[in-house]
């Protein structure tokens, strides 16, 4: 099953565009949680079994679980396992290499740990792009251009305008991947409302990761609004962005009732986003 197919049958699914963040940090963690020996998998777990019927994608943070050195790394891979299969799994790395470097990336987080897509920074060009995706259908890489963070335009540039280095990434990234080789997305931050309509300009059939909803303040209409694509990529579905939230859900609650906390916050923003994109509820 190629990428896209994946994605748009877990929206359909769960008739959601929420992706959630597996972010697990020491500090936010429910301090009994943190008394479980090696806490990240069974507080992933709960999370997991928590919302797996509401959102569209899980994506984990590579840095969140290299800062608990190897057991953080058991615990990814474990994490990874425990997603159901139909949900696509994005491996927020932001890696951007070339050559054998790069293709090595691509073995071990395609092939070994089998997550579906991975953020890429193009920032070395199209090798950072082809060693991962090019004969893999059934993958995605998401490459870095209007990121949310409040630095970014330093030297992303202004996508209203056309000009700098997003707007270049923007134009020259849908000539690295041909028809045999895997979907190249696009990471446009919520937080940037008024470049996300000339980012989708820009790319008009790619598919969006949305970053910046929720602790990050980011503007909810301005991403449902331009977030989809407008045309088809190939003969690949029309998808809908994957919105991605992170501690507004995860750490909804600080005590043992995370869990719980966590679903009705996703519930809540899944049913936001869906009342904005005009979509019948599920049970309808």
């Amino acid at each position: 099953m190629r990428y896209l197919e994946k994605l748009a049958a877990a929206q359909q699914a769960n008739n959601s565009w929420l992706c959630l963040g597996l972010d697990p940090q020491p500090d936010l963690l429910p301090v009994e949680a943190l008394k479980w020996d090696e806490p990240i998998l069974p507080f992933n777990r709960r999370i997991i079994d928590a919302t797996a019927d509401l959102v569209c994608a899980y994506k984990p943070n590579l840095g969140f679980y290299l800062q608990w050195g190897a057991a953080g790394v058991i615990a990814l891979e474990r994490t990874i396992a425990a997603i159901p299969d139909h949900i696509p799994i994005i491996l927020d790395a932001k890696i951007g290499d070339i050559g054998h470097t790069q293709a090595a990336w691509g073995r071990g987080l395609f092939d070994e740990w089998g997550v579906d897509a991975i953020t890429v920074n193009p920032y070395v060009g199209a090798e950072a792009v082809r060693s991962l995706i090019a004969g893999r259908p059934e993958r995605a890489v998401y490459v870095l251009a209007r990121t949310s963070n409040p630095g970014a335009a330093l030297f992303q540039g202004d996508l209203r305008h056309g000009v700098g280095l997003a707007a270049e990434v923007m134009r020259a990234a849908p000539t690295w991947s041909g028809a045999a080789d895997g979907h190249c997305g696009f990471v446009v931050g919520a937080t940037v409302p008024e470049e996300l309509a000339a980012a989708r300009a820009l790319a008009p059939a790619a598919n969006f990761l949305i970053p910046g909803i929720g602790a990050q303040g980011g503007d909810l209409a301005a991403t449902v609004a331009h977030g989809a694509a407008t045309v088809a990529h190939g003969g690949d579905p029309i998808a809908g962005p994957v919105i991605n939230a992170g501690r507004s859900v995860l750490y909804a609650s600080s005590a043992m009732d995370f869990d719980t906390a966590a679903r009705a916050a996703a519930e809540k923003l899944r049913d936001a986003i869906n009342q904005l994109r005009g979509a019948e509820p599920k049970n309808a």
